[in-house]
């Protein structure tokens, strides 16, 4: 009898112990938040962090944009100076080569009105100094074209840059937003910390999302930049050829653009 009060008694005193903790589990269960998907954790995210989440959803939308536009004019823009610049490697002259380009706005186009310009300018006179002040244009307007053509680019460079950190930034104060639950309630319940961490996380990995296609995206532009500049280096040149072999052969003739 006695054994048996005392089994009784113990496992009293253990379901004694065990019912806070079970009563406490059942109440972490029942505050924990349901919703933790992307779009629940946004909502109920402090508001610097759903700042800091829209910066980085625009950022992403920016990148993509710059680089669905930056494609498609680099590939027009080179397709259309590879073809000017095998048409100047024919037998042809500068006042050909003029006035097949007309008033085109492209860059190959512009180089030619360029040379054709200064060869105007220059009454005929065939000497070094020609070619110089040609060689100074066609430098200058290259300069020109490939500003032109890299223009957009710096801000996914700027975008690769910071968005690791403005995603850290939301992390951070999503921490401090769980350590101030625990603060306040006194408790560390999971569902106090839950949200915070939830929100920190969401905002490192934007963060992320946002920061790696901008670098991929921006160096691929840079290499197709950087082809597009060797494309009107070899225009440039083909020019340079032209002139100089219409000086060997004393036919440096042009008649005026208005003509």
């Amino acid at each position: 009898m006695q054994s048996n009060f005392r089994l009784r008694h113990g496992i009293g005193s253990i379901a004694q112990a065990l019912a806070p903790t079970s009563a406490f589990a059942a109440t972490d269960e029942a505050l924990l938040p349901r919703n933790l998907s992307p779009w629940g954790m946004f909502v109920s995210a402090d508001i610097v962090v759903k700042a800091v989440v829209i910066g980085l959803a625009v950022a992403s939308l920016v990148t993509w944009t710059v680089w669905l536009a930056k494609t498609i004019e680099l590939r027009r823009k080179s397709a259309l100076a590879s073809k000017r610049t095998r048409a100047l490697e024919g037998n042809m002259k500068l006042a050909e080569a003029a006035e097949r380009a007309g008033d085109a706005h492209d860059a190959v186009a512009q180089l030619i009105q360029s040379c054709a310009r200064e060869a105007e300018l220059s009454g005929g006179i065939l000497d070094d100094g020609l070619q110089e002040r040609v060689a100074l244009r066609l430098d200058r307007v290259e300069a020109a074209m490939s500003r032109q053509i890299a223009r957009g680019t710096g801000v996914l460079a700027t975008i690769g840059a910071t968005a690791p950190f403005v995603g850290l930034f939301g992390t951070v104060w999503g921490i401090m937003n769980s350590f101030i639950g625990i603060s306040e309630s006194h408790t560390t319940s999971l569902a106090v910390v839950a949200p915070g961490i939830a929100e920190a996380l969401l905002a490192t990995a934007l963060g992320l999302v946002a920061a790696i296609p901008a670098v991929v995206i921006y160096n691929q532009l840079v290499r197709g930049i950087t082809s597009y500049r060797a494309l009107l280096g070899d225009a440039s040149a083909q020019l340079m050829l032209l002139v100089s072999r219409q000086r060997d052969h004393r036919d440096f003739r042009l008649a005026r653009a208005a003509e």
